[in-house]
């Protein structure tokens, strides 16, 4: 992609899947894997695309709304595939996706979800696509030996998609907000 100058997603890391999907990215376009060991190529996306360069301003919002919602567990079991043939996990329960995007569209109104493609966004981690040699049914059998992922949602990273720089930019944990009130009552 020459000329391509990148882009930034708020995205929530999935720890209990990153070989797999470490893997497939590789498969696919060894420019897209990281060198970061911060990045996650297993993530659920917040928002995105974010703004290409935040400044202090965006960035101390990001942070005030990642301590607002609490840290959350969920398991990554069932597979979907979207109409654009996007194998995915969705996780469950997913309203504590949904309130990070919630808070972070209305905080940035100028980064609608997806570009504003969906006007519903349906939290996800990305599997695969399907191709002539790709189904769900395909994915989910190489998945498998990962399922059911129990994880949970502990930071909110700020990551740098772009050939042969993928990394993150910032991160900020979930809950700090409840964390340092809490310790600010004892």
């Amino acid at each position: 992609m020459t000329g391509y100058g990148g882009h930034s997603v708020l995205q929530v890391p999935v720890p209990a899947l990153e070989p797999w999907v470490r893997e497939r990215t590789a498969f696919y376009d060894r420019d897209y894997v990281s060198d970061d060991p911060a990045f996650g190529h297993a993530h659920v996306t917040a928002l995105a695309p974010f703004l290409t360069a935040p400044d202090e301003q965006a960035l101390a919002r990001v942070a005030e709304i990642a301590g607002r919602v609490p840290p959350f567990d969920y398991v990554l079991e069932r597979t979907g595939t979207f109409p654009n043939g996007i194998v995915h996990l969705l996780p469950d329960p997913d309203g504590g996706f949904r309130r990070l995007t919630r808070l972070l569209v209305e905080a940035f109104p100028q980064c609608p979800p997806y570009a504003g493609q969906f006007p519903d966004p349906v939290p996800h981690v990305t599997l695969d696509a399907l191709s002539e040699h790709v189904t769900e049914a395909s994915t989910r059998a190489a998945v498998a030996p990962f399922l059911p992922a129990r994880s949970r949602a502990t930071r909110l990273d700020l990551a740098w998609y772009e050939p042969g720089r993928c990394r993150v930019l910032h991160s900020w944990p979930l809950g700090r907000a409840a964390q340092d009130q809490a310790a600010q009552n004892s």
